[in-house]
């Protein structure tokens, strides 16, 4: 595969809250010149985040915008767009944004902004998925990568990955196994996406 012009990069900006670990598997992806996109700012609503100096390590802009300095999510969420902006990002990645969105920002975004779930959606939609799943005794579980709309974890789906639940497996086990196809799958579907992006932009495209 041809290395793909810099300029044609789909611009990605990732909003992240702590680690970001899936943040370093887009990064890894996109050192690649034929990877489609590129990631261009990272920002998160809390300074202390991992992530911020990850991003940082390899040159790519970071900002804190502290969730409690605003007096309402439309206010925040409205800070974010405006950032988001200013960088001309084409695509939003959420990788453990830990802020439930407005209705405002989902909308302003519809089909530029996806998340990555821990479960195979539409099963096990929401938090602790790891815990309920262990719990209900499943025998295969996953990750998802979704399109975000106003209704929690049920935009439509992208890619998705899915691993064995194994006897004796502990939510944090089972969290693990799963983290680690996440880190395979969201550039797999990013890279997707910014394809299918450039080809809906190409001269003569349907």
């Amino acid at each position: 595969m041809s290395a793909v012009d810099q300029s044609k990069k789909l611009r990605v900006g990732v909003l992240i809250s702590g680690r970001g670990s899936n943040l370093g598997a887009l990064i890894d992806a996109a050192k690649s010149e034929t990877f489609p996109a590129r990631m261009v700012v990272v920002i998160s609503n809390r300074a202390d985040a991992p992530g911020l100096e990850l991003a940082r390590s390899v040159g790519i802009e970071t900002h804190i915008i502290p969730h409690k300095d605003f007096p309402d999510r439309q206010k925040f969420d409205a800070e974010l767009t405006a950032r988001l902006r200013t960088h001309n990002v084409d695509l939003v990645c959420l990788a453990g944004f830990m802020r439930i969105l407005s209705e405002e920002f989902v909308t302003y975004w519809a089909g530029r902004l996806i998340n990555i779930h821990p479960s195979l959606l539409p099963a096990y939609k929401g938090l602790n998925v790891h815990q309920r799943m262990i719990d209900d005794r499943v025998e295969v579980a996953g990750c998802t990568v979704h399109y975000v709309t106003k209704d929690m974890d049920a935009g439509p789906i992208i890619g998705q990955r899915s691993v064995r639940v194994k006897p004796g497996d502990t939510a944090d086990d089972l969290a693990a196994r799963i983290l680690r196809e996440e880190h395979i799958l969201y550039p797999e579907c990013v890279k997707r996406v910014a394809q299918t992006k450039r080809g809906a932009q190409s001269p003569g495209a349907n």
